[in-house]
C-alpha cells in the first residue's frame, strides 16, 4: 500500500513534469502584486512564508510548498531566478521526513536561508510545531549547495534548550554575524558557525509581533512585525533602533492605516544592492485560507526607506526593478481593455448583476455561473472588485481546439471593497485562446484559538473589465 508520503511526493512530481506548451515563451516583464505567479513549467509558485538569499547575480526564493487539503508541513521549496520576475522551479530542497519535528502530521513554516561565513555552509531555519501549535520551536536544516537537498538537524538549541516561539525571521548583520528574531520581540545571536545561539541580545521587546523582519540601511535597524488575526491580513507595524540591543522606538504602521498593508502580511524585506543605488523590496503574503496552494498569492511593493522610517504609501499592481542598478520603476500595464457590459465579446451565462456603489462590476455568487472570451494574442488579465462578500473562482484557459491548458483559483475576499487586477495568464505561444471564468461556489473562513471568525461572507465573483495583451 502507498503511504501518505509517497502518495504526496507523487503528486508533486506528476505536477512538476506536466510542462505545458506556453511555458517555453514565458517572459514575465514586472512584479505583479495579488496574482498567481507561475514558475517555468507554468505551475503556480508555491513558496509562501518566504525568504530570498542571492548567491552571485541569481536569486534563490525558499517558502512553504502549500496544500490546499490540509496545514500539514508539505514541504520547502525552492526557485531562482536573475530578475525577480521569471522563475524557474529548482527542487523541494527539504522534504517531509520520515519521523521527528518535520514528519507527518507536523507544521514547518517560514523558511529563511543564510551562508554561514565561517563554514560556507548553507543553514535554513524554520519554525517546526504540531498541528496545534502546541510543540513549537525554531528547527534549523543545513545543505553544502544553496539549492541542495537540506538536512535537517533538529532544535537551535540555547543553552541547551530548544527556542520555543513560533514565527521567526533571520538577520545577518554587515559583519557577518548571524541572528534569530521571533514573535513577541525576542532576538539571538547564533554562533559562529550558525547551529546554536550564543546570547539572547533582545528579550520581549514587544507584544505578539508575528511574521518578524529585521533588515538594516545606513546604520539603521528596522524591525517590522504583523498583529495576532490568524489568515487575516492587517497593519502591520515597525520599530527602529541604532543598535540591535535598542532601544526599540515603536513608529506605528508602514502602510496607510485600514490598507492592511496592502492585504498582505510580512515575511521579507529584500535589500537589492546595484551599482546607482540599493532598493528595498517589502515581499508580503496574501494568504488564503483553506486554499493557500492555489489561490494564495504574493505582495512585493518597493518600500520607501529614509534615515528612520519606512513606508509603503501606495499599492502598485505592477512595476520593475533593474538588479543591476538598483533603480526601480512603475510599470504601467497595457492592452485591449473590454469593459464588463461589452456582451457583444463577453458571453455570461447565470445570474450576473452590475452594482450600484462606487465601482461598475458585474457579479455573481451562484455556484457554476460563468463569463468567456475568445481572445488572440499573448496574454490575457481579469481586473474585478474584492469585497467582505468575495469568495473563489475558477479560470481556465483553453487552446483553439478546446483543450483546457492552464486553470487557476482565485480569490475575490477583502475586507474593503478595493479594484485591482485579479489574474494574468502566463505568457501564452501567440494565437487563439478562449477564457473561462466561473464561480466556484465557496468562500474561505477560518477561527481563531478564542473562536473568533474571520473570512468571507458569500461566493460572489466579480469582473469589471478584461486586458488582452497582443
Amino acid at each position: 500500500m502507498i503511504n501518505n508520503r509517497l502518495k504526496r511526493y507523487i503528486s508533486i512530481a506528476l505536477m512538476m513534469i506536466s510542462i505545458i506548451s506556453y511555458a517555453q515563451a514565458q517572459k514575465i516583464d514586472a512584479v505583479y502584486s495579488g496574482i498567481p505567479w507561475f514558475d517555468n513549467y507554468g505551475n503556480t509558485v508555491s513558496a509562501h512564508g518566504a525568504g530570498v538569499t542571492k548567491e552571485k547575480d541569481v536569486y534563490y526564493l525558499f517558502g512553504e510548498f502549500k496544500s490546499d487539503d490540509s496545514i500539514d508541513f508539505n514541504g520547502i521549496s525552492c526557485y531562482s531566478s536573475k530578475d525577480l520576475y521569471n522563475w524557474t522551479f529548482e527542487k523541494m530542497v527539504l522534504p517531509v521526513q520520515d519521523s521527528g519535528r518535520l514528519g507527518p502530521k507536523r507544521i514547518g513554516e517560514r523558511p529563511k536561508v543564510l551562508k554561514c561565513p565561517k563554514t560556507g555552509e548553507y543553514v535554513m531555519f524554520l519554525h517546526t510545531d504540531n498541528l496545534k501549535y502546541k510543540d513549537q520551536c525554531v528547527g534549523y536544516a543545513t545543505s553544502k549547495t544553496i539549492n541542495g537537498t537540506y538536512t535537517f538537524q533538529g532544535p537551535v538549541l540555547f543553552d541547551g534548550k530548544p527556542i520555543k516561539k513560533w514565527d521567526m525571521g533571520i538577520f545577518q548583520d554587515t559583519d557577518g554575524s548571524g541572528y534569530i528574531v521571533t514573535h513577541s520581540g525576542n532576538l539571538y545571536k547564533l554562533n559562529d558557525d550558525y547551529k546554536s545561539v550564543t546570547s539572547q541580545v533582545v528579550k520581549n521587546m514587544t507584544g505578539q509581533c508575528e511574521s518578524p523582519i529585521i533588515f538594516k540601511n545606513e546604520g539603521v535597524y528596522f524591525w517590522l512585525g504583523s498583529s495576532l488575526t490568524s489568515w487575516e491580513r492587517n497593519d502591520n507595524y515597525y520599530f527602529t533602533a541604532t543598535s540591535l540591543k535598542g532601544p526599540w522606538k515603536s513608529h506605528g504602521h508602514f502602510a496607510p492605516k485600514g490598507s492592511l498593508t496592502w492585504n498582505s502580511q510580512c515575511t521579507f524585506v529584500l535589500p537589492v544592492q546595484g551599482s546607482k543605488q540599493t532598493s528595498f523590496i517589502y515581499m508580503g503574503d496574501r494568504w488564503s485560507f483553506p486554499r493557500q496552494n492555489s489561490a494564495a498569492t504574493y505582495v512585493w511593493q518597493p518600500l520607501t526607506v529614509t534615515k528612520d522610517s519606512i513606508y509603503l504609501p501606495d499599492f502598485k499592481q505592477s512595476w520593475q526593478i533593474n538588479t543591476e542598478t538598483g533603480e526601480w520603476s512603475t510599470k504601467k500595464i497595457k492592452g485591449k481593455i473590454i469593459d464588463n457590459t461589452n456582451t457583444k465579446e463577453i458571453n455570461y451565462t447565470g445570474n450576473w448583476t452590475q452594482t450600484k456603489d462606487e465601482f461598475s462590476d458585474s457579479c455573481a455568487n451562484d455556484k457554476n455561473a460563468s463569463f468567456s472570451i475568445n481572445f488572440k494574442g499573448t496574454q490575457i488579465g481579469v481586473y474585478g472588485v474584492s469585497r467582505p462578500n468575495g469568495g473563489y473562482a475558477k479560470v481556465d484557459i483553453q487552446d483553439e481546439k478546446g483543450k483546457t491548458i492552464q486553470t487557476n483559483i482565485i480569490e475575490m475576499y477583502c475586507k474593503y471593497p478595493e479594484s485591482s487586477l485579479k489574474y494574468l495568464s502566463p505568457v501564452l505561444t501567440k494565437g487563439n485562446y478562449k477564457l473561462v471564468v466561473s464561480v466556484v461556489g465557496a468562500h474561505g473562513n477560518w477561527y481563531t484559538k478564542n473562536g473568533t471568525k474571520f473570512g468571507g461572507t458569500d461566493d460572489f465573483v466579480s469582473v469589471d473589465k478584461i486586458i488582452i495583451k497582443k
